[in-house]
């Protein structure tokens, strides 16, 4: 999807800016495109040309931006505009942080006992690992962990949680055709299921802790050997 596409998608909203003119609106709108992969790192966001999609002041798109920016999911260059950020190592390493705080504290804990939209999503990304789509077992994958977080039934915890996929997608882009990566992922997520379906919270979060913390250490492998090759 070009960004022309999204800024056509995005006048779509216009109405709704009307009566929700405001920073955070914005921001929620475009956390959503990141979180979506349909924004990468290093995209330039264009004042005017989101300004006009959206039908909103430079004013309130500023205010979105800066509340963006705490959220390191745009960096804001001096003299030169807003981008899409790029995730260092040591975000990677606080983003993940955060993950093992609060997911597998929504195993542990959530009053919960529906479990249908985890299931969908495992079925999901099974058909994109058989299929050989990178892409469909992480989106799957983004699905999950936000049914993870969202049997706790808490706003609070959803929103946090949709900003750490929005800077999840951005440290996933890179390995987003990288079907090896993803896949030995996907029947993790079945197993978590089934001890959750079997009443074995506690082993359901131990397991997502474990995994948590070999997918940091893959992906700032991953980081270090991209480093190396620009170097280079």
């Amino acid at each position: 999807m070009t960004l022309e596409d999204i800024l056509a998608e995005l006048r779509l909203h216009r109405e709704g800016a009307r009566h929700a003119e405001t920073g955070m609106w914005v921001a929620s709108v475009l956390r959503e495109r990141i979180a979506a992969g349909q924004l990468a790192p290093g995209s330039k966001l264009s004042e005017e040309a989101l300004g006009e999609a959206l039908g909103v002041s430079r004013n309130t798109l500023r205010e979105a931006f800066s509340a963006l920016a705490a959220e390191h999911v745009v960096t804001r260059i001096p003299n030169r505009g807003v981008y899409v950020a790029r995730p260092s190592a040591d975000d990677i390493r606080e983003i993940y942080r955060v993950r093992r705080y609060l997911e597998p504290a929504a195993l542990l804990w959530s009053p919960a006992t529906d479990f249908t939209t985890l299931r969908a999503a495992v079925e999901r990304a099974r058909a994109a690992r058989d299929s050989g789509s990178a892409a469909g077992m992480a989106d799957a994958n983004q699905a999950f962990h936000a049914a993870i977080v969202a049997l706790g039934g808490s706003d609070r915890l959803d929103l946090l949680m949709t900003q750490v996929l929005a800077e999840m997608r951005l440290v996933f882009h890179s390995m987003v055709a990288d079907t090896a990566f993803h896949a030995p992922y996907v029947e993790d997520n079945v197993r978590i299921v089934e001890l959750l379906e079997a009443g074995e919270r506690a082993e359901a979060a131990a397991l997502l802790t474990g995994y948590l913390g070999r997918a940091q250490d893959q992906l700032l492998a991953a980081i270090a050997e991209e480093s190396s090759v620009r170097r280079s």
